[in-house]
């Protein structure tokens, strides 16, 4: 209850009937000890919950009444009251953290989970230079939301509220490759450029450089990075030399340092190309590499699988591949891992048909090639030119051209797989994500998620667009500097 008049006194101490006033900004505000408690012991109004030198005067606070009013609202009901719809994210972030109840607005604000049919455009990140996004992170190893964005020569961090947290200038011209290794430090590579480097966001300086070097080899020189990924503590970056020699390096989160060389090759062929990709699956200790190229005679490439530990090959497939493959002459035109469900996906690049095999199982041809039960939406003339993978949260978004669309796990037929422990074609499930408006923007460039969000760039368009579940489907276009 709120107390407009700060005359009204109470007859008995107001710890002693777990009621409590606070004066905040000339407001006067009644609740319970209970209830700012709730805030968390670590908080301002916990630590306010308890008479000052034995004064049961209200404890007055400088602040906004208006949003203090919000706040105390979620604390007695654990949502957000309308009247919050007047105040922006970041207003209320702001007193929030002032208060030390941070946590508990997070909780109220933050997305639903994903669901890709359900999905819609409520945001777009736009840097405030260099508008084009060259590479962008989520950093699913932190998964609250937040997206680390290369844009030039420039890093850009925006938290789980897309608040623009700070921007750090690189010596490097284009950024094209980028991995949170850190919640303060990033880790950028060029195509332009050589060395994998390290940028602190605290600071606004580089820490660390990684260069491929072989003094046995003059070819390894000046190295550039292809792709990079990591795990909980270790970063992997590809590198490739002018000469075409390339590897994957294995660095060592915590010292910054080389720890192994791993999958060197002379790069002479599609077969030994570096890396475009690396994922790294913690549940089985496996790296998974994939490089793909596409010329006058279609696309070409492999998926590797590498124990970092060994520095070992233990599974590999290459294609247009050999006449032993059930879909010779329709090779990927691009792959994914997906870390949850320990699976390959593949998506071919004449006949546009989605592939899936199981990373446990894999054997010379492993593939099971998911059926489409909507006539309306098999792709009988797509030709595979521009096309992105990326699977999360047991889903699997699909861009082809400027569309995108989900294919996901159908429930009786995931009891059935996991009963059998087997792939089915009837698996998985496709519906568009997106609007035909949405997909007159401009053809997809990546796409991953992170926390309850899934980002979306465009080329030559500027900005990430933010894609959320909601109960209200109506989407929003929302300029976030």
């Amino acid at each position: 209850m709120e107390d407009g008049n700060s005359s009204n006194t109470l007859t008995t101490p107001p710890y002693t009937t777990d009621r409590i006033k606070i004066n905040v900004g000339g407001k006067l505000f009644e609740t319970t000890v209970s209830t700012l408690q709730s805030g968390g012991p670590d908080s301002l109004l916990a630590a306010l919950s308890k008479p000052l030198n034995n004064s049961y005067d209200p404890v007055f606070i400088d602040r906004d009444p208006e949003i203090f009013s919000v706040l105390l609202s979620l604390l007695r009901s654990k949502r957000l009251p309308s009247t919050s719809r007047r105040f922006s994210n970041q207003e209320l972030c702001n007193e929030a953290s002032y208060y030390g109840i941070e946590s508990h607005l997070k909780s109220a604000i933050l997305p639903t989970p994903l669901i890709g049919i359900d999905a819609s455009i409520v945001a777009t990140v736009r840097p405030a230079s260099d508008g084009i996004v060259s590479t962008f992170t989520t950093g699913h190893i932190y998964g609250d939301g937040s997206v680390c964005v290369g844009h030039g020569g420039q890093i850009s961090i925006y938290d789980w509220n897309l608040t623009h947290a700070g921007t750090v200038r690189t010596h490097l011209d284009n950024i094209t490759s980028i991995c949170r290794v850190r919640p303060e430090i990033a880790a950028v590579g060029s195509e332009n450029a050589s060395g994998l480097h390290f940028y602190n966001f605290a600071d606004s300086r580089r820490i660390d450089s990684i260069e491929w070097s072989d003094p046995s080899d003059p070819r390894i020189y000046k190295a550039r990075v292809t792709a990079v990924s990591d795990s909980v503590n270790s970063v992997f970056a590809s590198f490739d030399c002018h000469h075409r020699e390339n590897c994957v390096l294995e660095i060592d989160k915590s010292s910054l340092k080389t720890v192994s060389e791993i999958g060197r090759q002379p790069g002479n062929s599609s077969k030994t190309i570096a890396p475009g990709k690396l994922t790294y699956l913690p549940e089985i200790g496996v790296l998974v590499g994939s490089a793909i190229t596409s010329g006058a005679f279609g696309f070409s490439g492999y998926i590797r699988l590498w124990d970092p530990r060994s520095g070992n090959v233990v599974w590999e497939t290459n294609e247009p591949g050999t006449g032993r493959s059930t879909r010779f002459g329709d090779p990927f035109a691009d792959v994914e891992a997906d870390v949850e469900e320990l699976a390959l996906f593949k998506l071919c690049s004449k006949s546009g048909d989605l592939a899936v095999a199981d990373i446990r199982k894999l054997s010379d041809d492993p593939w099971v090639y998911l059926k489409d039960k909507n006539p309306s939406m098999r792709n009988t003339t797509w030709g595979g030119g521009n096309c992105v993978l990326h699977c999360y949260r047991k889903q699997v978004f699909v861009g082809r051209e400027g569309g995108l669309e989900v294919w996901s796990r159908v429930e009786e037929r995931e009891r059935e797989e996991i009963n059998n422990n087997v792939e089915r074609e009837e698996g998985y499930r496709r519906n568009y994500v997106d609007k035909v408006e949405d997909s007159d923007r401009g053809i997809i460039k990546k796409i991953e998620g992170g926390g309850d969000r899934l980002f979306v760039t465009r080329e030559d368009v500027e900005g990430i667009e933010v894609w959320e579940s909601s109960n209200f489907s109506g989407a929003v276009s929302v300029s976030v500097l």
